[in-house]
């Protein structure tokens, strides 16, 4: 729509768009309703991976902090916060499960997502959504995290003092 000249020389600002990345992310936020549908069938995939041995034990301690995360109550947004209190536990595991999956062998995924009954198309569209809708910064953050994971177990196995932290973690009253 073309600024008029209202005689004066100068021309009205033009209104903002409305809509910005708030309002995407919420119409973004309703593109889960077909991965809610299939909620049975991928924690049957995710629980058929996390017993397997050929799983990354990096990738479960993943899954493990998203576990925490959501048990422990304590939010980045609060819940008391319409919407947006209940939608970042939604992007936690949202997060945390699209980065397990991710991070995990193609042949072993494959197989695990024939037993779970989740068809590979289906599969990578959740993933496309899921993607989409998680800003780009913080997928990258939270991509790191495995090898951070990794690199913690690798330094405490070559410090020594691995055999004396399960023997901590394993006692019994021990605050782990």
């Amino acid at each position: 729509m073309a600024s008029k000249d209202t005689g004066t020389g100068i021309l009205p600002k033009r209104s903002k768009r409305h809509g910005g990345p708030g309002l995407r992310r919420m119409i973004a936020a309703a593109a889960f309703m077909p991965i809610a549908a299939r909620a049975p069938l991928y924690a049957r995939l995710l629980w058929a991976l996390i017993k397997d041995d050929r799983t990354p034990a990096a990738r479960k301690a993943l899954l493990g902090g998203a576990l925490g995360y959501l048990v422990l109550g304590r939010d980045i947004v609060p819940d008391w916060i319409p919407v947006l209190g209940q939608l970042d536990d939604l992007v936690v595991v949202a997060l945390a499960t699209e980065l397990f999956l991710d991070g995990l062998d193609d042949v072993l995924l494959a197989e695990k997502l024939q037993e779970a009954g989740i068809p590979r198309a289906a599969y990578d569209e959740d993933i496309a959504r899921v993607r989409r809708l998680m800003p780009g910064p913080v997928r990258r953050v939270v991509r790191r995290i495995p090898d951070a994971i990794r690199f913690a177990a690798d330094t405490a196995a070559k410090s020594g003092l691995q055999p004396g932290l399960r023997r901590w973690l394993g006692r019994e009253g021990s605050p782990a």
